[in-house]
């Protein structure tokens, strides 16, 4: 079976610990966790020291790990020293990667900050994967390839949201260009063909998802093109297509759906 990972905006409403007993029951090996706001003055959960112990007792329990926390938004104002104390509670947490975005115009600077922040990363044994998304600077598979190859850092990978890729124009094709070495994780989530516009891209990027196979996204052929061993997560934020569905309905739908696509799943790498 291949493990699957609950992206925490599928249910971001749900705090830990109680997320975890959630996604165990779901059908989940692992959980993503925000823990920094996407935005100023968003739902995010901090990481302490008597989280990380309680934390780590619950999952135990459930029997779930944690893939990945989130988010930083690498702006020109970041400071990335500021992240030490998150990133090594992370670490003493289990997190194995560390989600950002790039939103610096000026790439050389970006760039560097991506590296030191990878540095960072380092010391505690995680990964930076860097995620593109249209309604941001950094909004295409090219555009964060080049920020991660300016970057030369080993654990500084790319995060594909299958959305965001699709919406930002890319292709299976493209994918197959990118060395297996550049993957960090895939997120998976359907939606229809018909383009939002500018105007309603993030809104449908953060709660007008539709669980796969729902929508037309040419799902199968993208996952086909990524590395098999890539980490599998699913992030299927669904306020707006799907208002009626509790929290645990939302991840028990969101793996159903996910494990149905990956029955077909043909790697060809």
């Amino acid at each position: 079976m291949i493990p699957l990972s609950l992206a925490h905006l599928t249910v971001l409403d749900v705090a830990p610990p109680a997320l975890f007993d959630l996604a165990a029951e779901a059908g989940f090996q692992t959980v993503g966790i925000r823990v920094l706001p996407a935005l100023p003055g968003a739902v995010s959960y901090p990481l302490s020291s008597p989280a990380v112990v309680e934390w780590r007792r619950r999952m135990v329990d459930a029997g779930v790990g944690v893939h990945d926390i989130e988010f930083i938004p690498l702006t020109p104002e970041v400071r990335v020293s500021a992240y030490a104390s998150t990133l090594a509670l992370a670490a003493e947490l289990g997190a194995k990667r560390l989600n950002v975005s790039g939103d610096d115009p000026d790439f050389d600077r970006l760039a560097e900050r991506f590296a030191s922040l990878c540095d960072l990363a380092a010391d505690v044994g995680i990964g930076v994967d860097l995620e593109f998304m249209r309604f941001r600077i950094v909004g295409t598979l090219r555009q964060a390839l080049d920020i991660i190859g300016r970057a030369g850092r080993p654990n500084g990978r790319l995060l594909i949201d299958l959305l965001h890729l699709f919406r930002s124009g890319g292709t299976a094709e493209m994918l197959r260009e990118v060395p297996s070495s550049a993957f960090g994780s895939v997120q998976l989530c359907d939606a229809p063909l018909a383009d939002p516009t500018d105007a309603g891209i993030a809104d449908e990027a953060r709660q007008r998802r539709l669980f796969p196979g729902d929508g037309e996204l040419p799902l199968r052929t993208l996952m086909d093109a990524v590395p098999r061993d890539i980490p599998v997560a699913v992030e299927v934020p669904t306020g707006g297509t799907y208002p009626e569905l509790a929290p645990s309905e939302r991840a028990a739908k969101a793996c159903a759906a996910s494990r149905d696509l990956l029955k077909a799943w043909r790697p060809s790498r």
